[in-house]
């Protein structure tokens, strides 16, 4: 990808201060997609403008400009933006088309509070991993959270989100609290409409599955602190995904 003119800041940069921000370590790529995204649904960065220079999105974000140009073909492939060639070439910003598909999209979201589903979804879950964590699993049990896991690494992109939920489910289940595992069951099926309305992105199953093999190797070592932060970060990720393309 072209690397931008870095003339991209003054008033340009004053616009974004609200929304760019460091990103944590842990889930670089999606809040930093998050970020970017919030500048173009906000349109602090119009249709027709340039966004900044890579090099200033990536020191402003505080990620690497290989994982920003990642983050820019996303945004590239959902027809956001577009690269541009030359002496004012970069990255910029296309215009809305009227007629997307996303009346279809509000709908399916109208009258769900977001915010709430995720947050009582990370309470629910965090509290799963803690609990098989500190309970210890029987060789059964154990051997069930690790074939959920494979399902999950072996999976196909058209069946990844079933076996992903059918992962998170098994350690709902796992957790000893058939309330919990009720809960999380209705919880999760709100989350899954969420969901399908954003693209399956390679960055994040990857990253996605080795934040799982970390939880389940938090879970199987009896170590109930790092389950429930692993799983603590790893909602957040889905979270920052979601904020990104339907807040």
């Amino acid at each position: 990808m072209p690397e931008e003119p870095g003339e991209a800041t003054g008033a340009a940069g004053d616009r974004l201060a609200p929304v760019l921000r460091p990103v944590r370590a842990g889930n670089g790529f999606e809040e930093a997609l998050e970020q970017i995204l919030q500048v173009v649904r906000l349109g602090l960065v119009a249709g027709g403008e340039r966004l900044p220079a890579e090099r200033e999105l990536a020191e402003r974000l505080g990620i690497s400009r290989v994982t920003l140009r990642e983050v820019l073909k996303v945004l590239r492939d959902q027809g956001l933006v577009e690269p541009r060639r030359g002496r004012y070439g970069g990255t910029f910003v296309l215009p809305r088309p009227t007629d997307t598909g996303e009346e279809e999209l509000r709908r399916r979201i109208a009258g769900v509070d977001i915010e709430d589903v995720l947050r009582f979804r990370e309470v629910l879950e965090v509290g799963a991993a803690g609990l098989c964590a500190a309970h210890g699993l029987t060789d059964g049990q154990a051997a069930r959270l690790r074939g959920a896991l494979a399902g999950t690494r072996d999976a196909p992109p058209a069946d990844y989100r079933r076996l992903d939920t059918l992962f998170h489910l098994t350690l709902a289940e796992l957790c000893g609290s058939p309330t919990l595992a009720a809960q999380y069951a209705a919880i999760r099926a709100a989350v899954n409409d969420l969901l399908d309305c954003i693209p399956l992105l390679v960055r994040n199953l990857e990253h996605s599955q080795r934040q799982h093999t970390a939880l389940v190797e938090a879970v199987l070592e009896g170590d109930a602190d790092g389950a429930r932060e692993m799983m603590r970060e790893h909602c957040a990720g889905t979270a920052a995904l979601l904020r990104g393309f339907l807040a």
